[in-house]
């Protein structure tokens, strides 16, 4: 990697299936819901994506290659542990991160009451401010497996910085 560039930008990306449950989990946060999303680890489409975005950034294997689906080790893992890895690697290469920025196109639930929340919980487990995390919900309209309430998709954009 060139050392001379002071700025390095990522882009994650993650959708899983919605099924019956009494939780959502979203960027570390279980929000209250009929719904739950479906993967072989807690699933959270959030965390995934920041994750991807992150790795993404220093031009590292994306998320599937580090924790594997086939690793009997992740099923049910909390993905903040994927999230604290990614991050570790940034910080160890003398990075830092300037910004994210992510939407979550669900139908249901409603996530405008838990944005703050979820802000929150990701300022505290990648150590930035809350204002240095833009977060967006969008519904699907009705249209694709999004508007239908089948699957919960996230993108998500990172910016970071050299920090030596």
């Amino acid at each position: 990697m060139n050392a001379s560039v002071p700025f390095r930008v990522g882009f994650g990306t993650d959708r899983h299936r919605l099924g019956n449950g009494v939780a959502l989990q979203l960027g570390g946060v279980a929000i209250p819901a009929d719904v739950a999303a479906i993967g072989h680890s807690d699933a959270d489409a959030l965390l995934h994506a920041i994750t991807d975005a992150l790795l993404g950034a220093l031009a590292l294997p994306d998320i599937g290659q580090m924790f594997s689906d086939q690793d009997p080790a992740n099923r049910g893992r909390d993905s903040a542990e994927f999230l604290s890895a990614a991050y570790d690697k940034i910080r160890a290469d003398g990075w830092a991160i300037a910004n994210l920025d992510a939407v979550v196109h669900l139908q249901r639930p409603k996530l405008a009451p838990h944005l703050e929340a979820i802000r929150q919980r990701l300022a505290g487990l990648l150590a930035i401010e809350p204002q240095q995390i833009g977060l967006k919900a969008k519904t699907g309209e009705g249209l694709d497996a999004v508007g239908l309430g089948q699957a919960v998709d996230v993108h998500c954009v990172a910016l970071l910085y050299r920090n030596t």
